[in-house]
């Protein structure tokens, strides 16, 4: 989800607020204060004394001299804010200690990274960017694809009021931002082409940069990283600092307090921790022991649960000192430690077994680390200058180290030797050598020695130390400077001279070295050493001893500040030489012992009852100047607090945990005593108030606080705790309740909870946390159908508030009351239609993963949604005009959306939709039916024979309009099949109808115009004729896409339209060959004049001879060849050119040049007897030779060119060709032969 203290800049706000609840708890006593809750939405807490009052506060009652109402509720006022005060900085103490010492909790290390949340400045700001891209504003380069994306997304998801509220509950993050893009982008770009070269994924990753860049604007990207590294430093692993600052700013504590506090309460020194830690499991130990005395046992489900209330109480105290023992002595300590032995006493509870938990000399055995610098020598006159001297040192019992050689004129070297001893008191010699300069000298000679007894308390800077000068040296006043550093070891926790006298041990009053050694986290010793021996010579065991100050004992003469340690039998009596050394002494021991009772230096006692403004005396350590300034500022009372007099589990008032509060309230439980179960419950209840209050709320973090708090008031201990209170069940089935009506009012608005799915995972979390909140208890599971009635009912209403809110998006309500237009109503309705289309894809594709378990609920959702909708679309087709067909976008918006649905195809709304529109799809046919019939009958009556695209205007009406409707009818896609293909059968019935009038009255229209013009050879192919034939090819090739169907009876009937139109060309063309056959005939009549024996021909022959010898009379008969060769030329060109069908073309041609050859052939086989004419002769064979050629370019095949009558006619004229060269003309270069030269008049 989404981390509150992930945005510094809410997280101010919030601190804001939160500080100034401060100012107006909601109570000032009971067992649930609020003293605050965290800056970052996480919680801190307040606590309720016991048995206490209100502390230095101003009284209760106002006094007589308040006059006014006013001044009596401000005087309350200071006084509920002076108590909160006292609460927050008590509260603050203990937390402190969990800071400073923990040893319970550890700090998590596996931590998943929580994404940045968006604000609303930052969601106005991303807008713009966006806003600014697409009003191509920016420098970034994208294509027409990606720009539209875009668009989309900032359309449809940034500019949505869900996306704001989500943004204004704090559970919306840049990631969620990112991955909604990720997940629209994602169809558009499986829905582009493929290109060679470039993959889809490519495309995917720039697309997602290019959103980056946009996202990020002008940022730098290492500032943006920055920036999110320091807002997610919740994440990290907390110093102690950063804890305490956080603490602070959580509870409201000001920088000099949290000083003044850490000081006095010695934070910084974990053997002053350690020894708290030890009193306060003291005192719960002895509060159980008073709980069962007297009887003041909480309520409990069952009255069994006392005893073992006890046993618990006395069970977490164990715990918490075996984990006390377990910590390391040397926690935090920079020094390398021998390994001591642990664990011969591990509690105060074993205190009865001193004999076995006796500790021997050998288990307080200490490790010291030695530094040894020499830095030179004082007083060497004697040598001469030039001679080498150098030093020697060891710890006796030892090795020894030697330094570098030096000249006797500049005896200096600074070496350092490193040692380890177990002694205490250890003897460090340092002995001054110089070379001898004798052949027979074996050994150099000894100049002077030293020998020094440091403790861990000597001074560490270097001093001068007279020498002891051996015999046979002149210089008696040699002095060597060095520097001796005896580090103490973690487990000496002080060390010094005291005298000290007992009853079982130091049975004389004699001044001893004493060492305070801590063996483990419970057992300490004080032991007595000599010099140069590593075990003590006597040791006191501290366990159940108390120390304190104490007068100068009469007839002990040494010593002059005195103090004891006491225990039952045994007295011990201390003294040293100054104060300050008593201070620190009773300090360290009284940590040690882990004694309730805290001693009190009688210097303090003194100027407590004298009140004096004396200051601190200088012979006090600073611990105790610290402890008066706390005092001085009125906070000795938080810090002398016994937290077993407090009511810990009051603190929790909570909020959403960084990692850090997680593992300082862990800290704070475990050691206070905070039960599991109430510590959940109040976190339970926190929460849900956040989330009533319209904060997102993780349910992962419900459901883990929800079932801690079920197993335990069921019994199941989750975390070791059997009793159950009164208080703890009540409260838990008052928080089971709300929290299944906030589950429930989430489930039912889950589009507006969970917008677009995010953030991820919640919805599908908040169904599981349901189902488990409806669990009568932790085994038996709820029954799936009680689960899915509770789901149902939520979706029912879902789908009611969905549609309202729909409704007023789309702004219908406006329209109530007023005069709409049904046109108006009608794109409302459609408008509305897109948007609840919308809705139900978002469902699917953000909310149905979600909903997986219980799809089947989804589906009734979705039909529930759709019914709300039907209402609004049954009112806005009934006031639609009769005949109107504006609402069919209707019907196809969602029927497209629906059919494709296998859920919602034939669904209630779906057939309800069927239901509506059926009747309205039949009239609609029926009509057009009617108007296309209605339009070929007033067409062909009207028709030009122009030509229009593959036909004439009437055909490509006729055709376009079948088109239309059956595409229209097509696009529909109705659902139902039986309907569908009732449909798609009638209307291709209905076009086959259709195309056989249209082919029917083109064949009528072709014939009369064929009537109607010229037989002789100026006949012209019309325009028109050619659009015929074309009529017929267009309505062969409509038919195929018109009339085809798979089922039997129709292919049949698509065949018979076939055949139809087949036969009605062949008609056409015969008709037209026909018509060629007529204008042949008409030339061969003119030829048929001058047939041999008649007398027309006797007088053209006579006629021309004559003229011919007085002018240039033309070939008789060669204009009636041309004319007639011009008239088939031209006919070819115009039906080669115009008609659209080749195969149609070529029938005609070889119908055509077989016709009319057969014609000639006829003509010259019933002039067999007769011998022909000249001209005759010259115009056959002009017009066989040019037909041949024509139709043999036009591409008739040579099988038809040559036929056999093609082959009698031109034997006979080449017969007649001789025949007539031999008579007086000749045939004047006309032959049958084929030349090049032949005809050029042509």
């Amino acid at each position: 989800m989404l981390d509150p203290s992930s945005s510094e800049e809410e997280g101010d706000e919030i601190l804001e607020v939160e500080r100034k609840e401060v100012a107006a708890p909601k109570s000032t006593g009971g067992a649930r204060t609020s003293p605050g809750r965290a800056a970052d939405g996480h919680g801190g807490g307040g606590l309720q004394p016991r048995g206490r009052g209100s502390g230095g506060g101003p009284p209760s009652s106002p006094s007589p001299s308040v006059g006014s109402d006013k001044e009596k509720e401000d005087l309350e006022k200071m006084q509920r804010e002076e108590e909160e005060r006292k609460k927050r900085l008590q509260l603050y103490v203990f937390v402190m200690r969990c800071i400073a010492y923990p040893f319970n909790a550890k700090q998590p290390t596996d931590m998943a990274r929580r994404q940045q949340k968006i604000s609303k400045q930052q969601l106005q700001t991303v807008k713009e960017r966006f806003q600014l891209f697409l009003n191509g504003e920016t420098q970034i380069v994208a294509d027409e694809a990606f720009i539209n994306a875009v668009q989309s997304y900032y359309e449809v998801f940034l500019k949505s009021d869900r996306v704001s509220r989500m943004v204004q509950s704090g559970g919306c993050s840049a990631s969620d931002s990112r991955e909604v893009f990720k997940k629209h982008i994602e169809k558009r770009v499986r829905s582009l082409p493929e290109i060679d070269g470039l993959s889809k994924e490519t495309v995917l990753s720039s697309w997602i940069a290019k959103f980056d860049t946009i996202y990020r604007g002008e940022e730098d990207p290492r500032k943006h990283q920055q920036r999110i590294t320091a807002s997610a430093a919740s994440e990290l692993i907390l110093s102690k600092d950063q804890l305490y600052e956080m603490f602070q700013q959580i509870l409201g504590i000001k920088k000099f307090e949290h000083q003044l506090l850490y000081n006095a309460c010695q934070l910084d020194n974990p053997d002053e921790q350690a020894a708290q830690i030890r009193r306060e499991l003291d005192g719960r130990l002895q509060m159980a022991d008073q709980i069962t005395r007297g009887g003041r046992f909480p309520r409990f489900a069952s009255r069994e649960m006392e005893a073992m209330y006890i046993e618990e109480l006395r069970s977490s105290v164990n715990l918490l000192m075996a984990n006390l023992e377990s910590m390391p002595v040397s926690k935090g300590g920079e020094f390398k430690l021998q390994k001591l032995k642990r664990g011969h006493n591990t509690s105060i509870m074993d205190m009865g077994q001193e004999d076995e938990n006796t500790l021997s000399k050998s288990d307080v055995v200490l490790s010291f680390t030695l530094e040894v610098v020499i830095m030179e020598v004082h007083g060497l006159k004697s040598l001469a200058p030039n001679r080498i001297v150098y030093c020697t040192m060891e710890v006796e019992g030892g090795h020894k180290l030697q330094t570098d050689q030096a000249e006797a004129s500049k005896p200096t070297w600074g070496t350092q030797g490193d040692f380890t001893t177990t002694q205490p008191l250890p003897a460090v010699k340092v002995k001054l050598f110089t070379e001898s300069t004798g052949v027979l000298a074996l050994e150099d000679k000894e100049l002077g020695r030293v020998v020094l007894h440091p403790t861990p308390n000597s001074p560490k800077q270097s001093e001068l130390h007279k020498m002891t000068v051996s015999k046979g040296c002149p210089d008696s006043d040699l002095k060597i400077k060095l520097a001796i550093r005896m580090d103490k070891p973690q487990n000496m926790k002080h060390c010094g001279y005291l005298w000290a006298i007992g009853k079982n041990v130091w049975k004389r009053w004699k001044k001893r070295f004493f060492v305070l050694v801590q063996v483990s986290q419970y057992t300490f010793a004080m032991c007595s050493y000599r010099e140069k021996k590593a075990e003590p010579v006597e040791l006191l065991q501290l366990d159940g001893y108390t120390v304190d100050y104490t007068d100068p004992q009469p007839g002990l003469d040494g010593g002059r500040t005195f103090f004891n340690a006491v225990k039952e039998g045994d007295t011990v009596i201390f003294a040293s030489d100054d104060e300050q050394d008593r201070i620190l002494w009773v300090q360290a021991m009284y940590r040690a012992t882990g004694q309730s009772h805290k001693p009190v230096p009688p210097t303090q006692v003194q100027k407590l009852n004298s009140r004096g403004g004396t200051a601190p005396q200088l012979d006090a350590p600073i611990s105790q100047f610290y402890a008066d300034r706390a005092q001085k500022h009125g906070m000795d009372e938080f810090i002398s607090a016994n937290p077993c007099n407090f009511d810990h589990a009051s603190l929790f008032e909570l909020g959403w945990f960084s990692p850090g509060q997680v593992f300082v309230l862990d800290e704070y439980c475990a050691r206070y005593g905070v039960r599991g179960c109430h510590r959940h419950l109040c976190y339970l209840s926190d929460l849900l108030e956040r989330a009533e209050n319209g904060a997102m709320i993780d349910p992962t973090l419900l459901h883990y606080s929800f079932a801690f708090c079920a197993s335990h008031v069921h019994g199941n201990r989750p975390d070791g705790i059997g009793t159950v209170t009164v208080e703890e069940k009540e409260r838990f089935e008052e928080i089971k309740e709300r929290l299944r009506v906030l589950l429930e009012n989430q489930i039912t608005h889950f589009r507006y909870c969970f917008p677009f799915g995010r953030p991820e995972g919640a919805l599908k979390a908040t169904l599981s946390l349901l189902e488990r909140v409806l669990m009568k208890d932790i085994v038996t599971p709820v029954p799936q159908e009680e689960v899915k009635a509770v789901i149902r009912k939520c979706l029912e209403q879902a789908a009611l508030v969905n549609y309202q809110r729909l409704s007023e998006y789309a702004k219908l309500e406006e329209n109530v009351g007023r005069l709409v237009t049904p046109a108006k109503k009608l794109e409302d309705t459609i408008r509305l239609a897109e948007l609840v289309i919308e809705v139900l894809q978002q469902n699917e594709e953000h909310h149905a993963e979600a909903f997986a378990w219980w799809s089947d609920l989804m589906v009734e959702h979705a039909e529930t949604f759709l019914c709300l909708y039907s209402a609004d679309m049954d009112a806005a087709l009934e006031v639609q005009p009769p005949d109107s067909w504006d609402s069919f976008p209707l019907f196809q918006l969602l029927n497209d959306f629906l059919r494709i649905d296998y859920n919602l195809c034939n669904g209630k709304f779906h057939k309800h939709l069927q239901d509506l529109y059926a009747p309205l799809v039949v009239r609609y046919v029926d009509l057009m039916e009617s108007s296309i019939a209605q339009s070929i009958h007033r067409g062909f009556e009207r028709e030009s024979w122009e030509p229009v695209n593959n036909g004439s205007g009437t055909s490509e009406d006729l055709f376009w309009k079948l088109d239309a409707l059956q595409t229209f009818i097509r696009d529909l896609h109705w659902p139902e099949e039986e309907f569908g293909k009732h449909l798609e059968t009638r209307l291709k019935l209905m076009s086959s109808d259709m195309i056989e009038s249209c082919v029917k009255r083109t064949r009528a229209a072709f014939e009369a115009k064929l009537q109607k013009s010229s037989r002789a050879t100026d006949f012209r192919v019309p325009q028109s004729i050619c659009t015929m034939f074309n009529v017929m090819v267009d309505a062969k090739a409509q038919s195929a896409k018109l009339c085809a169907m798979d089922l039997g009876q129709e292919r049949q009937y698509h065949s018979q339209i076939d055949n139809l139109i087949e036969e009605t060309v062949k008609e056409m063309i015969t008709l037209l060959v026909a018509k060629f056959v007529v204008i042949l005939e008409s030339v061969l009549a003119k030829l048929s004049r001058y047939d041999e024996g008649t007398l027309f021909s006797s007088f053209l022959s006579f006629t021309v001879k004559a003229a011919s010898k007085y002018v240039d009379v033309p070939k008789p008969g060669m204009d009636v060849a041309d004319g007639y060769v011009t008239f088939v030329r031209h006919s070819q060109d115009m039906l080669r050119e115009k008609v659209n069908e080749e195969v149609y073309i070529e029938r005609l041609f070889d119908q055509w040049y077989t016709s009319t050859m057969n014609l000639i052939g006829t003509w010259l086989t019933d002039r067999m007897d007769l011998q022909l004419h000249v001209y005759q002769l010259k115009i056959l064979i002009r017009v066989v030779k040019k037909k041949y050629r024509d139709f043999r370019l036009q591409g008739v095949l040579d099988s038809t060119l040559n036929s056999k009558m093609y082959e009698t006619v031109r034997n006979r004229l080449t017969l007649e060709e001789a025949t007539a060269s031999v008579r007086e003309g000749g045939m004047q270069g006309i032959s049958m032969k084929d030349s090049d030269e032949e005809d050029n008049d042509n």
